[in-house]
């Protein structure tokens, strides 16, 4: 297979978000970063959260791996990386994006296959930053039959097994150090099912502090066609947002 020559390796006048509410418009093209894998998140998300609560040499955790997009930030930023999933077509997919050489990107990549809930392979405290966006219970199916695939669970089995998700998270990364998850809502029969925050109960209860609450603007949301028809008719707005919960481990 011929690689495709990589001619950006970072994004052009980058600078850190310095308040709550972030839009990127430009997904992000540089190094090897697509949009192939539906529902990966923007580039810009893991590189500013990595740049603000780590440090180089850090060890950092994405346990829903998904279409690589952390892991190769964190290979770009200098920091070690833990990246697990439950779906082999991810982890083949996280093996391709992060097998690139480039002169100043020395973060070491370890992809493993997993459990986000049971992560018995990583020690106590060993973590110095987790950085993940799970699946939004079953709105994006990665699989049709992988046992333990949180993406087909309905949200009242999916906040349950989230509980799980947040223990672990919890045990393993260091004392005063950072937990950051993009989540974001539904709806059902009309009615805003507001997932975000039952899972950002759930790691508060679990032990975390919250620090920050983060607005992240969805693009490609406009009102157009079955969804503007639907919109007026049914009387409901589209959602165009989701929540960057920022913990952290006191």
């Amino acid at each position: 297979m011929t690689k495709t020559k990589i001619t950006k390796w970072e994004p052009e006048n980058f600078e850190l978000e310095m308040n709550t509410h972030w839009s990127f418009p430009k997904r992000g093209d540089w190094a090897t970063h697509d949009a192939k894998w539906r529902g990966n998140w923007s580039p810009y998300i893991p590189r500013n959260l990595i740049l603000r609560y780590s440090k180089e040499n850090d060890l950092v955790l994405d346990q829903f791996a998904g279409g690589g997009t952390t892991l190769v930030e964190a290979k770009l930023l200098n920091r070690n990386i833990i990246g697990v999933d439950i779906n082999d077509i991810a982890l083949e997919r996280c093996k391709e994006k992060t097998s690139f050489n480039y002169d100043g990107a020395n973060g070491k990549v370890y992809i493993n296959k997993g459990d986000a809930r049971n992560l018995s392979f990583i020690q106590d405290e060993s973590i110095d930053f987790i950085c993940t966006h799970p699946p939004y219970a079953n709105i994006i199916r990665y699989s049709e039959n992988i046992e333990g695939d949180l993406s087909c669970c309905k949200i009242p089995e999916f906040l349950k097994e989230m509980q799980k998700v947040a223990n672990e998270s919890y045990r393993v990364l260091k004392k005063e150090k950072f937990c950051a998850i993009l989540m974001g809502d539904t709806r059902i029969k009309g009615n805003v099912q507001p997932m975000s925050f039952e899972v950002m109960k759930i790691f508060e209860n679990t032990g975390f502090k919250l620090k920050e609450i983060i607005i992240k603007e969805q693009h490609n949301c406009k009102a157009t066609g079955y969804w503007k028809t639907n919109s007026i008719k049914y009387n409901f707005l589209l959602l165009a947002h989701e929540y960057l919960f920022i913990f952290k481990k006191v």
